[in-house]
């Protein structure tokens, strides 16, 4: 007689998941660590610097901060928001966005706060990851979802310690000062500042808007949702969801056509800012708020309520050149003093700022990779940095392109990079320099014809002067996206 079965058989054991460590919890590290939960790996950390998640929505909180992409496309397309209050999204209700999204899909187990990344380096196939309070981890991939645009630019201007108010920059806004009634200067007409200026302009004395360089204002109603409005996209996930999509295809067709130099989208966009600055009644400020460069050049600031704002008789715009600052306030070029008692920076950020101390193969760094023209592969590869990848490196498509649609395309990159990691098809992925360099001069070309080299000066530019943005549509990205492709790596 055959000897019974033993039906309790060992289970045959899985491989291990790679580790992976993701810097930052904002939108990007977000969408990755969601993926990954999603694919059932559980062995990954997110490494946050702050208290909370959020990024760009958790720092920047100034007074009429808000998104200048339409709402109901600023979301992840798996998980549409029917709660927008606004055609444009507050800072407040995109952070709690944010917040709901990290407790549905149950990040927080995975996400270490106050806990910021100082090191990370490449040796014997891992990356060796040290906090900045000494402790130490170890990930077969190191995802940075830093950011493109987080660590504040300080202009150089001397006498800036000896101003006797306050002063801050308007990602470290100090909610203690009370501006009422108060003189409140503003360096700077970015689109920050476009925000802040209606924001404050009924509660301050006076504003003082210093200019360097005009920008092309955009005038877009900013409509405000019915509860019948967010009852209904709540109840249709499917016309939350058509809508996400058709705002973001209504964006490539125009803004995003405007900018890669389509003539017909280009000649209405020019239409649409010129006839806005008419809207300006003062000769003498309209000239000043006329730029000598295309729109779209530098970042469009799209506000319905920035030309009103300044029209106010307790605004000034000042254009002269600053000379310094002094305890009372900023010394002109022509010997003016413009007495403050509150100074605000609205002067942005370092582009592409990594905090991380991040070196790859035979000790190159990656601040030295980066070092005045960057190199990178496909927007999220680096040569020499093998399993690094960066969730909006430079020549991502973020002047053209919706951020959100782009991180996820970038996010599911990465995840089909990890599974040939997973299945034992590679060890390492080390993007070829040959091949970046090809691509980078392939972008170059792509740039001619584009408003980006049509001779103003931006943070799209690098320190040779060459567009860092990505120069094709939505299309092409998404193509160039699909599938990692083997040939231009160094497989380990």
């Amino acid at each position: 007689r055959a000897p019974a079965m033993n039906h309790e058989a060992k289970p045959i054991p899985q491989p291990r998941p790679p580790r992976v460590v993701i810097i930052g919890a904002g939108m990007s590290g977000m969408v990755m660590g969601i993926k990954l939960l999603a694919a059932g790996n559980r062995n990954f950390c997110i490494y946050e610097k702050a208290e909370r998640v959020g990024g760009t929505w958790r720092e920047n909180t100034y007074p009429n901060v808000a998104c200048d992409v339409p709402a109901q496309s600023y979301a992840y397309s798996f998980d549409p928001n029917p709660d927008w209050n606004f055609r444009f999204g507050r800072g407040e209700e995109i952070q709690r966005y944010f917040e709901r999204c990290e407790r549905k899909y149950g990040l927080t187990p995975f996400i270490r706060f106050n806990t910021p990344i100082a090191s990370a380096r490449w040796e014997n196939g891992q990356w060796q990851i040290r906090t900045a309070s000494g402790e130490e981890d170890q990930a077969d991939v190191l995802v940075s979802a830093t950011g493109a645009l987080h660590e504040p630019r300080y202009p150089q201007i001397s006498g800036a310690d000896s101003f006797a108010g306050a002063a801050f920059h308007t990602a470290r806004w100090d909610h203690t000062v009370d501006i009422r009634n108060k003189r409140v200067g503003i360096i700077g007409t970015g689109s920050t500042a476009a925000q802040i200026v209606p924001g404050i302009v009924d509660k301050a004395g006076e504003v003082k808007l210093l200019q360097r360089t005009a920008q092309w204002v955009l005038s877009v109603p900013d409509k405000k949702f019915s509860r019948r409005h967010k009852d209904r996209h709540r109840r249709l996930v499917w016309l939350a969801k058509f809508k996400h999509w058709f705002g973001l295809h209504l964006f490539h067709a125009l803004f995003g056509s405007a900018t890669r130099g389509n003539p017909l989208t280009l000649r209405l966009l020019n239409h649409f800012v010129k006839a806005n600055l008419q809207t300006l009644r003062d000769p003498q400020l309209r000239r000043k708020m006329t730029p000598d460069y295309p729109p779209a050049c530098k970042r469009l600031i799209i506000s319905e309520d920035f030309y009103p704002a300044i029209q106010k008789d307790n605004v000034e715009v000042i254009t002269d050149a600053i000379e310094c600052i002094v305890p009372e306030g900023i010394k002109l070029a022509s010997g003016r003093v413009v007495e403050l008692d509150v100074l605000v920076y609205s002067t942005g950020f370092i582009p592409y700022y990594n905090p991380v101390a991040i070196t790859g193969e035979n000790g190159l760094t990656l601040a030295e990779r980066m070092q005045g023209s960057p190199i990178s592969y496909r927007t999220i590869g680096v040569p020499g940095f093998p399993n690094y990848f960066s969730l909006f490196g430079p020549y991502s498509p973020i002047g053209n392109n919706s951020i959100i649609e782009n991180s996820e395309i970038q996010a599911d990159y990465v995840m089909q990079c990890l599974q040939m990691i997973a299945s034992g098809k590679v060890k390492s992925l080390n993007p070829k320099l040959d091949v970046a360099l090809k691509l980078k001069d392939e972008m170059r070309k792509g740039m001619q014809g584009t408003v980006w080299t049509s001779g103003c000066q931006s943070w799209y530019l690098d320190a040779n002067g060459d567009p860092i943005v990505y120069p094709f549509g939505i299309a092409h990205f998404s193509r160039e996206m699909r599938t990692p492709r083997l040939e231009e790596f160094e497989l380990g």
